[in-house]
């Protein structure tokens, strides 16, 4: 029976799946290329300087290859499409299990489902750590981010209103909670 018959036809020109690995240090580049572009771009973030690669590095070292603040990247044929982070929420000893997530897409990737790959495997890693809670702040409007969020289980907790200004206006933030 050929594969056609089968149902499991191959499309020559579908790509392949991304590779999920650890943020490192030659990734810098572009994770700081990435990141400029919602700072200057968007009002996703509230950093309004675009950064350089040094001043990203602490960043960087922030998120080691093990432990509840982590660094993942989508990479493809040796490009990187995008990232997920866990970072601390507050520096307070008993925010110690509680982790801040984000995900941030190459502009040129979005829509191909690496933000839901990207937070896959980083669930995945932290159901391995002391994490109990996953938090997410949302500037809106960011409908995409919000639905990616509720697909991985986070529900609405709030929203600080107007605690944000950026190209002229103050902007809200929607906090997700989810519970690992």
């Amino acid at each position: 029976m050929s594969a056609k018959a089968n149902g499991n036809e191959t499309n020559p020109d579908a790509r392949p799946r991304p590779r999920i690995r650890p943020g490192a240090g030659p990734d810098l580049d572009e994770l700081t290329r990435i990141y400029n572009h919602y700072v200057t771009e968007t009002p996703i973030t509230f950093d309004t300087v675009p950064f350089t690669a040094d001043q990203r590095r602490p960043w960087l070292l922030a998120h080691p290859h093990s432990g509840p603040h982590r660094l993942l990247v989508a990479e493809e044929d040796g490009k990187l499409l995008g990232y997920a982070t866990s970072s601390a929420f507050r520096p307070k000893q008993a925010y110690a299990t509680s982790v801040e997530t984000s995900v941030y897409v190459a502009p040129e990737h979005l829509g191909r489902g690496i933000g839901s790959l990207l937070y896959t495997a980083l669930f995945e890693a932290l159901e391995q750590e002391d994490v109990h809670v996953a938090l997410a702040g949302i500037t809106v409007p960011n409908e995409a981010s919000q639905r990616l969020h509720v697909r991985f289980g986070f529900r609405p907790v709030g929203v600080y209103e107007q605690v944000g200004r950026k190209f002229g206006r103050f902007w809200d933030v929607a906090w997700f909670q989810k519970r690992l």
